[in-house]
Formats: C-alpha cells, sequence, structure tokens
C-alpha cells in the first residue's frame, strides 16, 4: 500500500458551448458521460480527496482501484451536467471553489464563464460532493506576500464554512502553483490536505501537501483518457506540459529571489 499510485482527475469546466477562456480545459457533456462510464465499467472506485487522505495518514484500507475525481474554480457546468452523471454511478468527487469567483454575495469579479451559485454548491455537498478551497480571488499563491496569501486562504475557508456550517479540509492550489511556504501556509490556514496538478498519480509518499493530479482537457479522447487513468504513457502524453512548467518554474523561483531581495532593501 505504501507506493500505491491513485489516479486523481482534475477537471474545471463541463460545457456544451464554453468561452474561449475555459475551452481547452472545458470538456464536452458527452465526452464527460462517456468517461465516467468508462470507470465504472474498468472498477474504479472513486473517493473523496478527504478519504484518501485520511486512509493514507492512518495506513486504513482503500477500496479497490480508488481514484478521484475532482474540479477547480467552480464553474456551473459540474451542477448542470456533471453532477447527474455522478449520481447516476453513485461516484463521489471534490469540487474545490473559488469563493471570490461565485455567484453571490462575495463576487470579487474575475471569473472566466459563469459560475456556481450558493444554492448550486449546498446541493452538490448534498448529493455526495466534497467542497473544498481553492482560494477567493484564484491568484497565483507563490507570487503573494505573506499578508495576502493568508487572506486568500482564510477568506476562503471562512466563506465556506459561513455558506455550508462546515470548514473544508481540502485545498487545491489555483493554476497549480505552490511552494513550500505556501505549503506551510495552506496547512496553518487549517486545511488537512492539499492537490497540486504535476500531471502523474498521486503516491502518499508526496505527502498530504502535495498530491499530483492528471488533467483531463477538451481534446482528451476516451483512448487517451482510459491510459490515463490506468497510469500508462503519462510522462508521454503531458511531455510538453512538462517542459513548459519546469520554464515556468525557473521564472518563478527568480521572481521570488528578486521580491526578497527588494523587501531586504526596504
Amino acid at each position: 500500500m505504501s507506493d500505491q499510485r491513485v489516479p486523481i482527475l482534475m477537471y474545471h469546466s463541463v460545457a456544451t458551448a464554453p468561452n474561449d477562456a475555459t475551452r481547452a480545459l472545458s470538456v464536452a457533456p458527452e465526452a464527460f458521460t462517456e468517461q465516467m462510464t468508462l470507470l465504472s465499467d474498468l472498477g474504479f472506485t472513486p473517493v473523496s480527496t478527504a478519504e484518501l487522505a485520511r486512509c493514507w495518514r492512518s495506513s486504513g484500507p482503500l477500496p479497490r482501484r480508488p481514484m478521484l475525481i475532482t474540479f477547480d474554480d467552480g464553474y456551473e457546468g459540474v451542477h448542470r451536467h456533471a453532477l447527474p452523471v455522478l449520481t447516476k454511478h453513485g461516484f463521489p468527487a471534490t469540487l474545490f471553489v473559488s469563493t471570490g469567483w461565485l455567484r453571490g454575495a462575495y463576487d470579487t469579479g474575475g471569473a472566466l464563464d459563469e459560475m456556481l451559485d450558493w444554492d448550486q454548491v449546498r446541493e452538490l455537498a448534498d448529493a455526495d460532493v466534497e467542497i473544498g478551497g481553492h482560494s477567493h480571488t484564484h491568484p497565483q499563491l507563490d507570487q503573494l506576500a505573506d499578508d495576502a496569501l493568508s487572506f486568500e486562504l482564510l477568506r476562503c475557508r471562512e466563506v465556506i464554512a459561513d455558506e455550508l456550517g462546515t470548514r473544508p479540509v481540502s485545498f487545491a492550489y489555483p493554476y497549480g502553483y505552490s511552494s513550500r511556504r505556501v505549503r506551510r501556509a495552506v496547512r496553518e490556514a487549517g486545511f488537512g490536505q492539499s492537490l497540486a496538478v504535476g500531471n502523474g498519480l498521486a503516491r502518499r509518499r508526496q505527502g498530504p501537501y502535495a498530491l499530483q493530479r492528471v488533467t483531463v482537457r477538451r481534446a482528451t479522447g476516451i483512448e487517451e483518457f482510459e491510459r490515463l487513468v490506468e497510469g500508462r504513457a503519462i510522462a508521454r502524453i503531458f511531455a510538453r506540459d512538462r517542459v513548459l512548467t519546469k520554464g515556468n518554474a525557473m521564472v518563478r523561483r527568480a521572481r521570488q529571489v528578486r521580491r526578497k531581495a527588494i523587501r531586504s532593501r526596504v
């Protein structure tokens, strides 16, 4: 069990006609239905983020062929298109919401497409969808100063607790970006585990604040989807993404060093 590899699928929007800003990461409803049917046919057993972390912390047993279905941001199509399919198969999932993007009293603007409102989020929570945090305004957390980082995490957690009556225990990093400082801040804000991207299968040894996910895109065909969940050829599928990620990481580290130097001179 110590080296068990678990696929964690990362979805964003599920939409028939997404806009240009979300198209690449927006899965068509028909494709989502086909993908969930395949998971069922292959004998996978979806669990929530909190359940996976709990089992790995306690060395407890996981179900046969465990995997996770996760959604980032909080797009309306998760309720309209994904929820009926999840309910049909009896699949739990995790939705990570950017609280300032959802429709309602906390809306700060900046959302990329039509978002959920809080009544819909409550319906999802009642239907076995774990609601996790994804920051308040969806910034690049590793580029924020400490006070702004703390605000993004605590405000997100506070809003979810106020709306749902329970504090979220799971978090996902916007854009997948994190750092040691960000991961520490997430833990100190009260989240028990957090998901990155990485485009690899999750393993216990990654630690509860750096669990990897694989990205499902609009261009992901059913054969490629099967390879992803089976853990076959992931490195080849995301080869270009890995090169870009390494380049971005170097740029981001340089920016952090420069900001620290500027702060030290103030």
